[in-house]
């Protein structure tokens, strides 16, 4: 079997992925994302025990068990550069021996939960309310990187761009499902049914003009008023198309449950915003392990 090479696949000296410095073992099959190091502990502190707990630059991982379920909670930081490092690193943890560097003959699926913040574009959806995102647009280029992506959902992004008079100079934004039989666990009245839009920043891209002018200043607005199937975009954020991309990719399950601690159509935000996520923890925690 085909050896990966020394420079495509870093091993550190302790036999650990370079990045997330964990070894085969640290993890467990079903991983909560998050993108503060700090909300790691606040997700871990409802655990019934920890048994691994590995901090290297952002990424913050801690395995333990709640209600009895072996969960991992990791730490991605911020944008869909650092999820493609995180879902590579995981997976190869799983799907590679580290010390022959070869793939492992059965494959090893994961389920992947993120738990994030995010901010709606839409009037009616109420700020502290939590939407679970059915699929997610990617406005940020990672997936075009990688082949064997026919599972996009090109007739959506097609229409979006001709609704927004899109320009190519941004590059293509493509559109993922999350995994159906994991959005099926959310199916509570609590979460909204979403779909979300993930920029490749939080000012500019995003629509926030402060000092800086736009390209297209009336973007989240035809954005608001995008309809594909009836279906409408709920919200903005920074990693759920990266998200969704790479677990296809790679053969694994995942969903984004989204806080909504902005309204940017009100112009609004939360007063308790930690308190909002909070919720949504324990809620995410419960659904995962009942």
């Amino acid at each position: 079997m085909k050896r990966i090479p020394d420079s495509e696949l870093i091993i550190n000296p302790n036999g650990n992925v370079f990045h997330l410095d964990l070894k085969s073992g640290d993890i467990a099959t079903t991983i909560i994302m998050v993108g503060d190091q700090d909300r790691v502990e606040e997700v871990t502190k409802h655990f019934d025990e920890i048994e691994v707990a590995i901090r290297n630059r952002e990424f913050h991982t801690t395995t333990g068990t709640y209600n009895g379920m072996r969960l991992t909670v990791t730490s991605t930081g911020i944008g869909a550069d650092n999820i493609d490092i995180v879902f590579n690193e995981m997976d190869a943890l799983v799907n590679i021996d580290l010390e022959t560097r070869t793939l492992k003959k059965e494959h090893q699926q994961l389920t992947f939960v993120r738990i994030g913040t995010s901010g709606t574009i839409q009037h009616d959806i109420p700020l502290d309310s939590f939407i679970v995102s059915e699929k997610a647009m990617g406005f940020d280029n990672l997936l075009h990187y990688y082949g064997n992506t026919g599972f996009l959902d090109v007739a959506f992004s097609e229409a979006f761009m001709k609704h927004t008079h899109w320009s190519p100079k941004k590059g293509m934004p493509y559109v993922v499902s999350a995994d159906e039989d994991v959005l099926e666990l959310f199916n509570s009245p609590v979460f909204i049914k979403g779909i979300t839009v993930t920029s490749i920043g939080f000012y500019g891209p995003q629509g926030r003009k402060l000092r800086l002018s736009l390209e297209d200043d009336q973007l989240n607005d035809k954005m608001k008023s995008f309809r594909y199937n009836n279906d409408r975009i709920t919200n903005l954020e920074m990693e759920t198309s990266a998200i969704y991309g790479m677990s296809k990719l790679l053969g694994h399950r995942a969903v984004s449950l989204n806080a909504i601690i902005a309204n940017r159509a009100t112009g609004t935000f939360s007063a308790n915003p930690k308190e909002t996520v909070n919720r949504l923890i324990i809620k995410t925690l419960d659904l995962l392990t009942q």
